[in-house]
């Protein structure tokens, strides 16, 4: 029976503090995405193994835990050879757990402190009688826990306290009581995790004929594989004989010089939590991230909530307004000049905005633009589209990251709409103010508007002259029309040709410009997806894959 304590791997204290690292990682992953109600043990976990760790290594705390009457302060006091613990008919007997430490009582003492036992009630099993007698023991803390089943509720919570703090557990039982359903289903069961640091001995076996006490065992051990406990050690012991704990005393023995349990029953508790958080992460192909599609579907709906379509037309109206302002005919481009320009009337600039977002350092301030509000309709489909983003990058994901994706794509929505106007007005949308080619065909049209006033002002001349009863001039003839009258016909049909010939086109190069705009506004609005839906989607399912590699480790996969 020496063996059976030691029947699971040696525990690398590496390995483990990797592990439990893994844990902490996984937590920093999830903080914020997951209920805390399912991170309640995965924290307690990390906060008791780091305290555990940085304790003394050199002591193994076992814990004696047993229903009232099973006779484990007996057994305490008989391992101890000490009258240490009360032992009476009174129920319960066992009020608060009651300390032994084999060897000197200073290295323990700050690892008694932290389970929470009393000063009063702590002792040394050192004696000068002993010799070497119990040199065995040295830096084993037996304790002795109050009655999991008292009527003192107080008690119960106690000792559910300090199940969670021990090293290695020694459930006793009684032949009367061993299989009482509270201690299988409340207690041995949820153990199963903790075979390597758990031990069941029968206790009282004097009770019991010496025949019988072979088949109360078997019994005992179909029980406990019904717990899911196979392999767990297995004694009968009885503290009226000295020779009765011997087994025990051994197992105790081989345990503390072999400085393990404690490094198991961190295993056995990581193994817990990493199987209570294993349905909160799946496969690798899982949050693989916004899809094209979906972008695609975001994108479309920000520009029509941004107003991209009204902001396009009033570009491609701009363009002809200002290249009719500067290639018409001049003598009505003053009263070109007495219409609105389109993007003036929404606030918006033309070549002269500095482009990019107006949030980097030193950027000029934007002003609001006079764009028109979405309508219920474009509100209603760019909620549509985040939710589809959120579904389409955290549907096949388990658990509560669904819902965490999705809160993640709406969690800046609120932003979004004084973004989408800060970016429309930021946007150089290149509408130019006067390019060559304007210019060329205005200073035409000048040049022909001239020449047609030239030739008006020789005709009033003309007609000036014979109203005086003054001397005609000759007027030069170009074949048999009169070089005035060519001059003012020429210049006119002139600029209505140049006129004719330039509007088609302005309406070319002016849906041209629409579509640079539209091209520059889109990737603005993108810009603004990517920043207050995308990003946040992304975040999360970068915490999901973080907390998934993280808890691969955890659970001691490479």
């Amino acid at each position: 029976m020496r063996e059976a304590l030691r029947g699971g791997q040696r525990v690398d204290p590496d390995d483990l503090i990797t592990r439990l690292d893994a844990v902490r990682r996984f937590l920093t992953a999830v903080d914020g995405h997951l209920p805390d109600e399912r991170l309640v043990p995965a924290h307690t976990l990390v906060e008791r193994a780091g305290t555990r760790l940085a304790l003394s290594r050199d002591h193994t705390v076992v814990a004696l835990a047993g229903a009232t009457g099973s006779g484990k302060s007996s057994l305490f006091n008989a391992l101890a050879r000490l009258d240490l613990s009360p032992v009476g008919v009174r129920r319960p007997t066992t009020g608060v757990a009651h300390a032994c430490v084999w060897g000197p009582l200073d290295g323990a003492t700050r690892l008694l402190d932290w389970i929470g036992v009393l000063p009063r009630h702590r002792f040394i099993r050192e004696s000068a009688l002993d010799g070497d007698d119990e040199s065995a023991l040295h830096g084993l803390v037996l304790l002795d826990l109050p009655d999991f089943d008292s009527v003192q509720h107080a008690h119960r919570l106690e000792v559910d306290r300090l199940l969670g703090l021990v090293d290695l557990v020694i459930w006793v039982v009684d032949p009367q009581k061993y299989a009482d359903r509270l201690v299988h289903t409340a207690y041995l069961r949820e153990f199963h995790r903790h075979r390597d640091v758990t031990l069941v001995v029968l206790n009282q076996a004097d009770r019991l004929p010496p025949a019988e006490v072979p088949r109360v065992l078997d019994d005992l051990r179909r029980l406990l594989d019904a717990d899911g406990l196979t392999g767990v050690p297995l004694l009968a012991t009885t503290a009226v004989d000295p020779s009765g704990t011997t087994e025990l005393r051994a197992s105790l023995e081989s345990t503390v010089a072999e400085r393990q349990a404690s490094l198991r029953r961190l295993a056995g508790d990581i193994d817990t939590v990493v199987e209570r958080l294993a349905d909160l992460v799946g496969p690798d192909s899982a949050g693989a991230g916004p899809d094209s599609a979906g972008t695609r579907v975001l994108t479309d709906a920000l520009a029509g909530a941004a107003g991209v379509p009204a902001v396009t037309t009033a570009v491609e109206a701009a363009y002809r307004h200002r290249a009719a302002g500067v290639t018409g005919w001049p003598l009505v481009r003053g009263w070109r000049r007495l219409r609105p320009d389109p993007l003036r009337r929404l606030h918006l600039p033309g070549s002269d905005a500095a482009g990019g977002s107006t949030e980097e350092p030193g950027a000029k301030p934007v002003a609001a633009t006079s764009v028109p509000d979405p309508t219920a309709a474009q509100r209603s489909a760019l909620g549509l589209a985040v939710r589809a983003v959120a579904e389409r990058a955290g549907g096949d994901l388990p658990g509560p990251w669904p819902a965490a994706v999705t809160g993640a794509a709406r969690s800046r929505l609120g932003d979004v709409p004084d973004a989408l106007d800060r970016a429309v007005a930021g946007t150089d949308l290149d509408v130019p103010e006067r390019p060559l080619w304007w210019r060329l065909v205005g200073a035409l049209q000048w040049l022909v508007t001239l020449t047609a006033v030239a030739g008006l002002a020789w005709l009033a001349l003309g007609y000036a002259l014979n109203a005086l009863g003054l001397p005609d001039p000759d007027e030069p003839m170009v074949g048999e029309v009169p070089l005035p009258t060519l001059l003012l016909l020429g210049g006119l049909l002139a600029g209505l040709l140049v006129a004719a010939v330039t509007r088609p086109v302005v309406r070319w190069a002016a849906r041209r410009a629409r579509l640079r705009a539209e091209r520059r506004l889109t990737a603005a609005v993108a810009g603004v997806g990517e920043e207050h839906v995308l990003t946040p989607v992304r975040a999360v399912l970068t915490s999901y894959a973080d907390a998934r590699d993280a808890l691969r480790v955890a659970a001691g996969k490479k």
